[in-house]
């Protein structure tokens, strides 16, 4: 289940593009799901663990990433038990959010109200314990905190 903890956590990875840079294993790159997320927020292809072919940038490294993919990538390999904040990533990262979320338990940081799209869905905020099922919801807590 996916879980958030609104505005500022402490000991949550403030800047989680930095620490994939320094954490990330190779094999994350060519899972299935890394694949399907660069290519759906990045545009881009990968083609090996090194080397990722973008239609704007051409080929670039992993390092080059956008910090959406980076952390998305974190929130579904990372095991260090470590809470990523989510606001480095847009709004065209919230369905893989959700969707990793509801492969595995997440708890992630968002200091932004983050769009989760039309549909239904299930959410814990930490901060007042309330599970959520949609944006109204969801923007009627996350208000008050960030």
């Amino acid at each position: 289940m996916l879980k958030i903890y609104l505005g500022n956590m402490e000991n949550a990875i403030y800047h989680p593009p930095t620490y994939f840079d320094n954490q990330y294993e190779d094999e994350w790159i060519t899972e299935e799901l890394s694949i399907q997320m660069i290519k759906d927020v990045d545009k881009s292809e990968v083609i090996s663990p090194y080397l990722i072919q973008s239609p704007v940038l051409g080929a670039i490294s992993t390092k080059e990433l956008s910090g959406g993919v980076k952390t998305l990538m974190l929130m579904a390999f990372d095991q260090s038990g470590k809470v990523f904040n989510a606001s480095v990533c847009g709004d065209n990262c919230a369905k893989w959010i959700l969707s990793i979320g509801e492969s595995k338990d997440l708890t992630i940081n968002l200091r932004h109200i983050m769009d989760f799209g039309k549909e239904e869905f299930k959410i814990e905020i930490l901060n007042t314990g309330d599970v959520v099922h949609n944006m109204l919801e969801f923007v009627n807590i996350a208000g008050e905190y960030v």
